[in-house]
């Protein structure tokens, strides 16, 4: 009799480590997404150790985002299989290798690996690491609590990582970019079996072919956009490899409707909110790392800002996001629901990136950059959350890892090519003024502001998206 009547209360006890272990799963986070934006400030000095192109450049970014974005399902549905503590530490111990790699790089082409191999090993630890947050917390109330702590790692990795990339190339060298993630993931690699639980296993395969041809149709999609405007949006690289993305891009949805154990089970996307939710996700990061990226460009380049002051400059964004998504958007989200304050986030977003179209060629921190990037960072911790529980809020407990790994993979790709076409927009507005303008500044704030209305009307689209395909539950 006491067997029966105890057993049930035993197994609703909260696991007793779960804030200890979401503590290593944000660190997780904050490196993964840090690792996409430490490496801006560092450009120049690789370009002139390496010998890099100007337009090979870009690479060292997209080796990285590609790669992680198209190996993320792949991530999640390991995660599902094998459990996701076991994957997770895969992950880290990839992108710890792969760290070591890029900081010792003594070629364009093997910085290139090392950064691809980090993008792998972020695309294993991102769905297991969310899985892991969404099964550890059963409270609804303390559920929103640690999402709200896992976004704010996320959003603060993202600018922190343009902070410290500057610190560490000023008094370092931009090797340890890389290298300061060997301890971070030592570190990790050693406290994950003594917090994190192993995590439920089922039998099945790994659709590793989808993964390959996700991937490809992906990386040909961003190459054909980055380089678009050297080649001509019209020309027949451009044509032809954006043809050949929508090509394997079709035959992997055909494998993926035969396969009795597909990579994403198309019937997935039933699940309500999860398709709207994927897309204003997209569209969240489609508009949010343009922000952070011009912005950047813009307090360097028309301010003058050194790489260590910019970085400075970012900081009351970066702590605004910690604070908001850490005692608002929770309590928010429990309130009016988050399809409400999704919303609102997409039209703070919008706004403040409106204000940032307005600034001037001799704009100040105080009237021109802290109160829109306040605001922009209001809305990004208002969206972020509530659009990770819309996009996750109707898996299956045993398609946590699935749903999870798409959601991040929205958020890259949306990443990547949000970017990628609005430096195009850039870059023609930019040749347009030329001819009209001679002042360097000037003309660099021009193609600045274009590409903040540019991301003003993608956060705008965003917001109409989540009216429309959002349902209306908490």
């Amino acid at each position: 009799m006491s067997k029966k009547t105890t057993q049930p209360i035993i197994e609703a006890l909260p696991y007793p480590k779960r804030w200890a272990a979401l503590s290593l799963l944000c660190m997780a986070q904050f490196i993964v997404i840090m690792d996409t934006s430490i490496i801006g400030v560092a450009l120049p000095a690789i370009k002139t150790d390496l010998g890099y192109s100007q337009t090979g450049l870009q690479w060292i970014f997209n080796a990285y985002v590609i790669v992680f974005g198209g190996f993320l399902l792949l991530g999640g549905r390991m995660s599902d299989l094998f459990g996701s503590r076991k994957v997770f530490m895969w992950g880290f111990a990839i992108l710890t290798g792969s760290s070591l790699l890029a900081g010792i790089a003594w070629s364009d082409g093997i910085l290139n690996t090392g950064r691809a191999l980090q993008g792998l090993g972020a695309a294993l630890i991102a769905p297991a690491a969310l899985t892991m947050v969404l099964t550890k917390f059963t409270d609804p109330k303390e559920l929103n609590r640690a999402l709200g702590f896992w976004g704010a790692a996320a959003a603060a990795g993202g600018s922190a990582g343009v902070f410290f990339g500057g610190a560490i190339t000023q008094w370092l060298s931009w090797e340890w970019v890389f290298l300061i993630n060997i301890p971070l993931g030592l570190i990790v690699l050693v406290l994950s079996p003594r917090l994190l639980l192993k995590g439920a296993t089922r039998k099945g395969k790994v659709d590793v072919l989808g993964a390959i041809l996700a991937t490809a149709a992906l990386i040909l999609m961003v190459y054909a956009i980055v380089s678009a405007e050297a080649a001509g949006w019209v020309s027949l690289q451009t044509l032809g490899l954006l043809g050949l993305a929508v090509a394997l891009f079709i035959v992997f949805l055909a494998l993926q409707k035969n396969k009795t154990e597909p990579l994403v089970p198309l019937s997935i996307f039933k699940v309500p909110n999860l398709s709207g939710g994927n897309l204003v996700m997209g569209l969240l990061a489609g508009a949010w790392i343009p922000l952070w990226f011009f912005l950047n460009l813009y307090l360097q380049q028309v301010l003058n800002y050194s790489a260590f002051n910019s970085g400075l400059a970012l900081l009351p964004m970066t702590f605004a996001i910690m604070v908001f998504m850490m005692g608002v958007t929770g309590k928010l989200v429990a309130k009016f629901g988050f399809k409400t304050t999704l919303i609102a986030g997409f039209i703070a977003l919008t706004a403040s990136l409106l204000l940032f179209s307005t600034a001037p060629v001799d704009g100040s921190f105080m009237v021109n950059v802290l109160p829109a990037s306040l605001l922009g960072a209001l809305g990004m911790s208002l969206a972020y959350i509530p659009g990770t529980i819309a996009a996750m809020s109707g898996a299956k407990p045993e398609e946590t890892g699935l749903a999870s790994g798409l959601v991040n993979t929205s958020y890259q790709i949306g990443s990547a090519l949000g970017l990628a076409i609005i430096v195009a927009v850039v870059a023609a507005k930019t040749d347009m003024v030329q001819a009209q303008s001679t002042i360097d500044a000037a003309l660099l704030n021009e193609g600045f502001r274009t590409a903040f209305k540019s991301a003003a009307v993608v956060s705008g689209i965003g917001a109409l998206i989540a009216v429309f395909s959002i349902r209306r539950f908490k």
